[in-house]
């Protein structure tokens, strides 16, 4: 039986997926995390520091020595390097390691993608102590700032002027040192106008294989970044989606991604999109699950599978339009209760509503949020509708933050 080796940090949305999605490909799993899971056997779980890829990436080799797997899989971003690193070692399909890091690295990125000559927004990294006023100049306002290495919209603010720049940036510093990194430099970046739209891909020997496009209906300009609803398919017109499948396969080239899942965000500017995000793993959360491909609704982790172990694809996704609401945090405090959820499950077009956040939770909104309160999916004839389902469902529950 072939086994695959799943990367993950400490807590990750996901396992319970990917366990699945191997049972019905008959393939064994093992775990590299970095808390222990008891109900996996001892061959079947390896623990691990992602704070420090390098170790974590001996370790797994050092695993495999006795407990061979036949694919690595970085479920989340923390896993990416590893995942790299140790495949290298182990000389498994894989992504090279410095491509890997260098979406980890938001400068790093942004770097690779100008010597490719990939459409993006200007931008400039700025050190700890180092005025911002000349590069900010330089690229106008708006611009947002971010932290080099945190995703999920943590820590990203725009700033509508220049006498707001110096207040913003270190509120960025502050949420990048609260999440562990040094905050010492951050990115301005030119604010893109538009709409948002995020792909999610397969890539196969360096060659990108759309799986999905996604609308961002409600279209996130600021201050902050909140991630609410994904749809698909797009609502952009076909040379659209064809020009941002062009441009999203020339980010991972420049990069330098050759396998496995990429997960991208794009603006849209008069039908010229420009790379914001590349990630190289699938999306975040328990998204994937508003994906299904072929007639038995075969899901993102299973193709993730598949790919890793070299069973060519071949599926496309269901004709039914699909939507996940990741749920927006009104207010920093303590998750107590949550109402409604009956009536909102009973929308047309709702098919789960999954509450990922336990009671008793602090939870903060972005642009200091590093967890999702829960998620909604729907499915519909057309993305207006899945969209209309989701926004209905929502305003039946009733969360209380105190």
């Amino acid at each position: 039986m072939a086994r695959v080796l799943l990367v993950v940090p400490t807590s990750s949305y996901r396992i319970a997926d990917f366990i699945d999605a191997a049972g019905a490909l008959g393939v064994e799993v093992a775990v590299a995390a970095e808390e222990d899971l008891p109900l996996l056997a001892k061959d079947r779980f390896v623990r691990i520091d992602c704070s420090d890829p390098a170790a974590a990436a001996a370790t797994v080799v050092d695993f495999a020595a006795t407990s061979p797997i036949d694919a690595i899989v970085p479920v989340d971003d923390a896993g990416v390097i590893i995942a790299a690193l140790a495949s290298e070692s182990l000389g498994l399909p894989h992504n090279p390691p410095a491509a890997a890091a260098a979406t980890r690295n938001k400068e790093a990125m942004r770097l690779a993608l100008s010597l490719g000559e990939v459409p993006q927004p200007m931008f400039a990294a700025i050190a700890q102590g180092q005025d911002p006023a000349t590069a900010a100049a330089a690229i106008g306002f708006p611009l947002v700032v971010k932290p080099l290495s945190l995703s999920g919209s943590r820590g990203v603010i725009k700033a509508e002027r220049p006498d707001q720049l110096l207040t913003v940036i270190e509120r960025v510093r502050d949420i990048a040192r609260e999440a562990g990194d040094d905050g010492g430099r951050v990115l301005l970046e030119q604010f893109v106008p538009g709409p948002e739209v995020a792909v999610e891909g397969m890539l196969w020997h360096g060659v990108l294989e759309v799986l999905a496009i996604f609308d961002k209906p409600d279209h996130p300009d600021g201050p902050y970044f909140e991630e609410t609803i994904y749809v698909t398919p797009s609502r952009l017109d076909r040379a659209t989606q064809d020009e941002i499948a062009r441009v999203a396969q020339a980010a991972v080239t420049a990069i330098g991604l050759q396998e496995g899942p990429i997960h991208a965000e794009l603006r849209v500017d008069r039908r010229r999109p420009s790379v914001i995000e590349i990630a190289g793993r699938s999306i975040g959360g328990i998204c994937g699950r508003a994906l299904n491909f072929g007639l038995l609704d075969t899901s993102l982790e299973t193709l993730i599978l598949r790919h890793a172990l070299g069973r060519r694809r071949g599926l496309p996704r269901t004709k039914n339009a699909s939507g996940v609401m990741m749920l927006p945090i009104a207010a920093a405090g303590t998750f107590t209760a949550i109402s409604g959820l009956d009536d909102a499950r009973n929308v047309e077009g709702i098919d789960s509503i999954e509450i990922t956040a336990p009671i008793g939770t602090h939870l903060q909104p972005v642009p200091e949020a590093d967890r999702y309160l829960g998620f909604v999916f729907a499915t519909g004839p057309e993305a207006d509708a899945v969209v209309a389902a989701l926004k209905k469902a929502h305003s039946l529950l009733d969360i209380v933050i105190r």
